[in-house]
């Protein structure tokens, strides 16, 4: 096939499903529905709490280096390896990486939950 049919082929198929998606959805609903239900009064105030930046900003630290550890599970096993020098540095590396990140972190003041 061609790379023009291949082209045409996946537009077809991508409109198909956006004209299925349309025709089987529901229609919106009105702001009724949408508002909050407080056992028939009216709502006080503001159902939907606005995010905290700052737990959002400590949450991706927290995978960021959550993920750096993951890298270094393998280490007991690359230990018992016949380069012990490269194993030592690349280790030594990866720890340093780490720290230097977490000590910019600290003194940008992003670990900081209250202020």
């Amino acid at each position: 096939m061609n790379l023009l049919t291949l082209f045409m082929l996946a537009m077809a198929t991508a409109t198909a499903v956006i004209a299925l998606n349309l025709l089987m959805s529901e229609p919106t609903p009105d702001s009724e529905k949408l508002s909050p239900y407080e056992c028939g009064f009216d709502p006080l105030g503001s159902a939907r709490l606005p995010l905290s930046i700052r737990f959002f900003m400590i949450a991706i630290l927290f995978l960021l280096f959550d993920l750096e550890i993951a890298i270094l599970l393998p280490l007991a096993w690359a230990l018992q390896l016949s380069n012990l020098i490269k194993t030592t540095v690349l280790t030594i590396t990866i720890f340093s990486l780490m720290f230097t990140g977490l000590a910019y972190e600290w003194l940008q003041g992003g670990l900081e939950w209250a202020e």
